[in-house]
């Protein structure tokens, strides 16, 4: 690898980490509160303790937690798990490939997400003190 390339891995594992936490956190207000047009055919929010509820639970906690690199292999591994229910109980029955499923999100996410919890939260992460 270019060794200018190498110097920047760093910085890309922590936009990775902020961003993918930030736009699943996104996807759990959406749940939760009816944000960024709700979800659903009605959009609004999702109704309390349905699979769908606990689902947003997961990836607004998590997804903050992530973003800000707060017990991110933890919270990374959870919803990476998540991600994989998600797809194999919603998408995956739907046809065999994500494409075809409209799974391409949750396979990417649960994909980042193991990234994340096997290497942890890289630099400028609140559990390595911003440094």
């Amino acid at each position: 690898m270019d060794s200018t390339l190498a110097k920047l891995a760093p910085l890309g594992h922590t936009a990775l980490r902020i961003v993918t936490g930030f736009l699943f956190a996104c996807h759990g207000a959406q749940k939760l509160f009816g944000a960024f047009g709700g979800f659903g055919p009605n959009g609004g929010a999702v109704p309390m303790w349905s699979k769908f509820w606990i689902a947003a639970i997961i990836e607004l906690v998590g997804g903050a937690l992530v973003a800000l690199g707060v017990r991110t292999q933890l919270a990374a591994f959870i919803c990476c798990g998540e991600m994989a229910v998600a797809y194999f109980t919603v998408h995956q029955p739907q046809g065999l490939l994500p494409i075809q499923n409209h799974g391409e999100p949750a396979v990417l996410f649960c994909f980042a997400f193991l990234f994340l919890a096997t290497n942890g939260g890289g630099t400028l992460s609140l559990e390595r003190g911003g440094r």
